[in-house]
């Protein structure tokens, strides 16, 4: 691995590239937040197959195209004087020290986050900096967050709102546990998931469209819910499992292919014994 200088040195050399392609490249010359923001969010979703898929190779290499893109908005906010890449830096350590008061003293606390919060009156210890477990980290990471004078407003402010519908249910219920509003025993959660699918087959069963995608989605709602309680991650779920059916299609095409017989004609039977052994071979 590579000296702190080394990496130091890495972290400049890639800023002095971006400087040099903002100047003298076309095509990153002409690029703005909005133009690049597209790029982003693919970028960040190449990023998420390559760690599902545990491909370290891959994790490198598209975890610099993501560094890419935090170094070039801090470039373009530079060029309109708002902020560089030492303010997007300092106001991450910052906050992070900050939002550690278990870790750090009071005296390491930046400017930008006044005492005495999440610190007692003259720096004393409070009740924040007695954190002796994950979930306390956790509730109080929330917590200091709310009561900061840029935080969140309110408890579920803090979730964009252009978060993907399975992450944004999670991250919805995961804030409400930190405040409290949570199921007492994760065991109860399950009757509430009986009771949702229930009411789904109901309005099935009434051909009501609206009222039934309603209830679909109050369904995958305490899906999610019974999920979080017992500290599985729905979406890392769901996406294993569309890999596994991509694997067993893909066994079910290629034998297809190789016997000249197109899918459409082939039986539901035929495709099954094909499925089940793909599914023996994993």
């Amino acid at each position: 691995m590579h000296t702190r200088e080394e990496k130091m040195e890495a972290f400049g050399r890639m800023l002095d590239v971006l400087d040099t392609l903002r100047e003298k490249c076309p095509w990153d010359k002409k690029q703005t937040n909005e133009s690049l923001r597209p790029n982003t969010i693919e970028e960040t979703y190449e990023l998420c197959d390559a760690l599902i898929k545990d491909d370290v190779k891959e994790i490198c290499k598209e975890l610099g195209d993501v560094l890419l893109h935090v170094g070039f908005y801090a470039r373009m906010g530079e060029e309109k004087q708002q902020f560089d890449i030492a303010d997007v830096c300092n106001h991450l350590v910052d906050k992070l020290i900050f939002r550690h008061p278990h870790v750090y003293h009071p005296s390491q606390v930046g400017a930008s986050h006044p005492l005495p919060l999440p610190y007692g009156e003259n720096g004393e210890a409070s009740e924040y900096q007695k954190a002796d477990s994950v979930e306390k980290v956790l509730d109080n990471w929330e917590q200091i967050k709310q009561k900061e004078k840029d935080g969140n407003k309110t408890v579920l402010s803090g979730v964009p709102a252009s978060l993907p519908s399975i992450i944004k249910a999670y991250r919805i219920q995961d804030k409400a546990r930190h405040v409290g509003f949570d199921w007492e025993d994760r065991q109860d959660v399950w009757a509430k998931v009986r009771e949702e699918l229930t009411e789904l087959e109901t309005e099935l069963k009434k051909e009501d469209k609206q009222r039934s995608e309603e209830e679909l989605g109050d369904f995958i709602f305490s899906v999610i819910n019974a999920a979080r309680l017992y500290h599985l991650n729905p979406d890392n779920a769901l996406e294993l499992t569309n890999q596994k059916f991509i694997r067993r299609f893909n066994y079910i095409e290629q034998h297809s292919l190789k016997v000249g017989k197109p899918l459409t004609e082939m039986t539901l039977e035929e495709m099954d014994q094909l499925w089940n052994e793909a599914k023996a071979q994993e």
